[in-house]
C-alpha cells in the first residue's frame, strides 16, 4: 500500500475544494484527510492502492472542484505497511 501527501497551490480555498476532494477520495475507497493550510494551500494525505492514489492525484491536478484553479501540486510518496486511516475526512 502507498501513502501520498499532496500540497495544492492556487485558488483552492473557499471554492469547496475540500468537499469535492473528500467525496472523490471516498468513491475511490481511499483513507486520509484534506485540510486548508494557513498559507493558502491545501494539504491532502491519502492512503490506498497506488492506482487509486494516482487517480486522485490526477484529479487534483486536472479537475478539482468546479471553481478551483490549481496552479501547482507537490507530491510526496511513501510505502506503508499498515494503513493509518479508515476513512477520508476534512480536518482543520
Amino acid at each position: 500500500m502507498k501513502r501520498v501527501r499532496i500540497y495544492v497551490t492556487g485558488r483552492v480555498q473557499g471554492v469547496f475544494f475540500r468537499v469535492y476532494t473528500r467525496d472523490f477520495a471516498k468513491n475511490l475507497a481511499i483513507g486520509g484527510y484534506v485540510k486548508n493550510l494557513r498559507d493558502g494551500r491545501v494539504e491532502i494525505v491519502a492512503e490506498g492502492s497506488e492506482s487509486s492514489l494516482r487517480t486522485l492525484a490526477d484529479w487534483v491536478k486536472n479537475k478539482g472542484s468546479p471553481y478551483s484553479q490549481v496552479h501547482h501540486t507537490e507530491e510526496q510518496w511513501e510505502d506503508v505497511s499498515e494503513l493509518e486511516f479508515k476513512s477520508f475526512q476534512i480536518t482543520h
